[in-house]
């Protein structure tokens, strides 16, 4: 294990829907346990984090958790795509065991690609879990899971779970919905058709909906505080997806890049607001632990996930393997604060048993999830890795994609190992990610043994998860 010390240089209406809470006051002992935010950004490549290597802009506030925390290097995401990447951090199991292995869109586009409309409410969802275990649960941000363009007869997010939801035009209930405005002062709206998919709906600066979805998680918080319950709250913000909309002043030259770059630090200022207001209680500095990752690799032209190869959409590393950041003063090894862990290999499905694990709660009854409890390496009390290999299939309709051709089916990850290859196991290739990160070269002809090994293990495993098994 290398440890190495880090150098880390109008919702008003909204709210209001937010404010009658349901809760049932529970004793102290329930408030002591461990509060849980889980920070989710969407389409932020490997290295687009200041302390990541991000040269271009500063993400200061962020950086200053991974300086508390601890920055995790080797942890991936399960789908180099929104939706299922979603569906695996929520349920601790493979999005492919629920049929959702591409963005969800239309009933029309979603029937083309043969994936469902919507995640399957009885899915083993980790707010459900804890809201059973007398956690207040609450979503804020995008969803993506359900009930978007014409699927308005998707479940709602509390059916999952949750005991309060405010979301963006990809969700059922209340929710934010985004206004423009570019530097000659022209202003616009985006996504209005969104009405459609319940309310209240609050119309606010694109620039600004991040600390919309703030404000109402901190309320929900306090709420939840009051009535003597911990919380388990997502954060999930529309950023840094396209289209990129930043705060006038950073606009830039306004090509790409430099919007996106605007985004990224207005995103990371408004996130300065929730974690100084756990960082300066007390008592929540001390019991809660923040996690802070991305969906997926970034759009090409936008972030960057250098020196991996890839990016969203894709299999290989750049599409993959995200930033995680853990904080947790109070909960977190003492020696750990402050560390990059550069070697312990586990995903995102295993985030639901590790959460599990931390909050003392039992999992949702029949439930088998496909991740391993991993909490104390979040906490910096252990080196280990993921026992089992994490497994990846592509989106069906991203064959070509980002100036990648005839991209390959699937990929493994064991040990130091990555192969990727197509659904009858052909074109195999095996790069040791250990010294060749950026997937360079083929190791396949060289290890034969290794190649086959993994080839079977990965076809065998997407057979496995085939909705018709």
């Amino acid at each position: 294990m290398t440890m190495m010390r880090c150098n880390f240089p109008a919702i008003a209406l909204a709210c209001a829907a937010l404010v009658a809470s349901s809760c049932v006051g529970l004793s102290a002992d329930s408030a002591d346990r461990p509060n849980i935010i889980m920070v989710f950004i969407d389409d932020m490549g490997w290295a687009d984090l200041s302390c990541f290597g991000n040269r271009d802009a500063e993400t200061l506030n962020i950086d200053k958790m991974a300086a508390e925390g601890i920055a995790f290097e080797q942890f991936y995401v399960n789908s180099p795509i929104c939706s299922p990447s979603r569906i695996a951090i929520s349920t601790g199991t493979y999005p492919q065991r629920w049929n959702i292995t591409s963005y969800l869109a239309s009933h029309a586009r979603n029937k083309v690609r043969d994936i469902a409309d919507w995640l399957d409410p009885e899915a083993p969802m980790l707010a459900r879990s804890l809201k059973n275990n007398g956690y207040a649960t609450g979503h804020f941000g995008k969803w993506h899971m359900g009930g978007q363009r014409d699927v308005t007869n998707a479940p709602s997010i509390i059916d999952y779970g949750f005991d309060k939801s405010l979301t963006n035009f990809e969700g059922l209930g209340a929710k934010l919905l985004p206004l423009t405005k570019k530097p000659n002062g022209e202003v616009g709206r985006i996504w209005a058709d969104a009405e459609r998919l319940g309310g209240p709906v609050t119309w606010m600066q694109r620039s600004k909906i991040t600390g919309g979805f703030i404000d109402a998680a901190i309320l929900f918080m306090e709420n939840a505080r009051k009535d003597g319950k911990p919380f388990y709250v997502n954060v999930w913000p529309d950023d840094v997806h396209s289209p990129f909309w930043p705060p006038i002043d950073k606009w830039g030259d306004g090509s790409k890049r430099e919007r996106y770059l605007g985004v990224l630090e207005a995103m990371d200022g408004q996130f300065g607001k929730l974690f100084d207001y756990v960082r300066n209680n007390d008592r929540l500095r001390n019991n809660t632990v923040i996690l802070i990752c991305s969906d997926n690799g970034p759009e090409l032209g936008a972030g960057r996930p250098v020196p991996l190869k890839g990016y969203k959409t894709h299999l290989y590393e750049g599409g993959v393997r995200s930033p995680l950041i853990v904080w947790g003063p109070g909960l977190i090894d003492k020696d750990a604060i402050g560390t990059r862990n550069t070697n312990s290999v586990f995903a995102a499905i295993d985030i639901v048993p590790s959460l599990l694990a931390l909050t003392d709660t039992k999992g949702q009854a029949h439930s088998d999830y496909d991740g391993e409890d991993l909490s104390k390496t979040l906490l910096g009390k252990s080196h280990a890795s993921r026992k089992s290999p994490i497994f990846f299939s592509r989106p069906p309709d991203r064959k070509n994609f980002y100036g990648f051709k005839n991209l390959p089916d699937l990929a493994v990850r064991l040990g130091k190992w990555k192969l990727l290859c197509d659904y009858d196991g052909g074109r195999r290739q095996l790069y040791n990610l250990i010294t060749d990160p950026g997937e360079s070269e083929n190791l396949a002809e060289i290890y034969p043994g290794v190649a086959r090994k993994l080839t079977k293990k990965v076809t065998d495993w997407f057979q496995s998860v085939q909705p018709n098994q």
